[in-house]
């Protein structure tokens, strides 16, 4: 299958396709006479895997990581749940920078009702 069918049917761009080669997310695929590329059948799911991950919270590091666990081997819940809670340990400490700047911005702007905005004057 040509580039343009895989990247219709895993809802990227080609861009994104030629990106994930470069950065070993799909390998190489095989060329055509005429150049082009020839993608098999297993590449669409690939991509959606890695995308799935990525909506997951992996870095593209870790995805290339994760399917290269993937290719070496029989991979279970078990042997990758770590790479989910890393994720999950990122997205905890991203929650708690927000609620401590949520904390400074209510703070803000309630020295801002009474009178004393150093939202505007910049002082402490």
């Amino acid at each position: 299958m040509k580039i343009g069918e895989v990247a219709r049917r895993a809802g990227v761009t080609i861009d994104t396709i030629r990106f994930y080669e470069r950065r070993g997310v799909l390998s190489a695929p095989a060329r055509r006479p005429s150049g082009y590329r020839e993608y098999g059948e297993d590449t669409v799911g690939r991509i959606q895997l890695a995308r799935r991950m990525k909506s997951l919270g992996l870095s593209l590091d870790e995805i290339i990581d994760a399917l290269a666990a993937h290719d070496a081997g029989p991979v279970t819940c078990e042997s990758e749940r770590w790479r989910l809670d890393a994720a999950l340990d990122r997205v905890d400490a991203r929650i708690a920078e927000l609620k401590a700047l949520r904390k400074e911005i209510v703070s803000a702007r309630t020295a801002c009702e009474q009178g004393s905005c150093t939202f505007v004057t910049g002082g402490a």
